[in-house]
């Protein structure tokens, strides 16, 4: 009796969420998180986790633009997750034209981002709003439904492979891109470039925050995909 109740109840609960389609939260999670990134780094504490080693990349090979580099680099991502699955997957192929559109979303922003004022204040006010959207977009990529931006499909899908909880493997992601970029301006350009307090913020604590809105939004929707079904 008790197990039928507690049926009933949960389908009632589900049934009480709201559907929102991956096809949308995907184009959500790519404009918010290309601008956020953009966004971090000009706010000047410092680029994304998830974005600094193309952007370490870019100013020691300054020839590719950090969309190019950012392109790069989630085809490594990639290329390492199906070594690690032993297998070709052909899910992750998608990932690679959300990644392309995410890399030239990068170069179209940072080639406005120059209009905003810079003083202090708003250059505060400029990493918060970026670290707060990330998270958010973050958050709407994993439940998608959808081969999502390589940068964000990494994490997740080790988090499958190994196991282990999102939050950890998103916030040992971040720190290991982070001393990547840190030894290779530092071994190339002779100082640490990208890299400020709000990077080190963000790396050790935006997985617990995606994690945070992530269990937000599953209290209140059902993400389903088209294409999935």
């Amino acid at each position: 009796m008790d197990n039928s109740i507690s049926a009933a109840s949960s389908v009632e609960t589900f049934n009480e969420k709201k559907t929102f389609c991956g096809e949308l939260a995907l184009v959500i999670a790519v404009l918010i998180n290309s601008f956020s990134v953009v966004l971090m780094l000009y706010s000047n504490a410092g680029i994304s986790a998830i974005s600094s080693v193309p952007y370490a990349f870019s100013l020691v090979f300054p020839k590719l633009t950090l969309g190019t580099w950012t392109y790069i680099f989630q085809g490594t991502l990639i290329l390492s997750l199906m070594i690690m699955r032993k297998k070709f997957v052909p899910m992750y192929l998608f990932s690679f034209v959300v990644g392309f559109a995410f890399s030239m979303l990068l170069d179209l922003n940072k080639a406005w981002i120059n209009i905003l004022p810079t003083a202090l204040g708003w250059r505060i006010v400029y990493f918060v709003i970026s670290y707060l959207l990330l998270s958010v977009g973050i958050a709407f990529s994993n439940r998608c439904k959808l081969p999502i931006v390589p940068t964000d499909l990494f994490p997740r899908e080790l988090a499958d492979i190994t196991k282990a909880g999102y939050p950890k493997i998103k916030i040992a992601f971040d720190v290991i891109c982070l001393a990547v970029t840190a030894a290779m301006t530092f071994f190339f350009l002779g100082h640490l470039y990208g890299l400020g307090i709000g990077t080190v913020l963000a790396a050790f604590t935006m997985g617990k925050m995606v994690g945070i809105v992530g269990n937000l939004l599953d209290k209140k929707y059902v993400f389903t995909s088209f294409l999935c079904k």
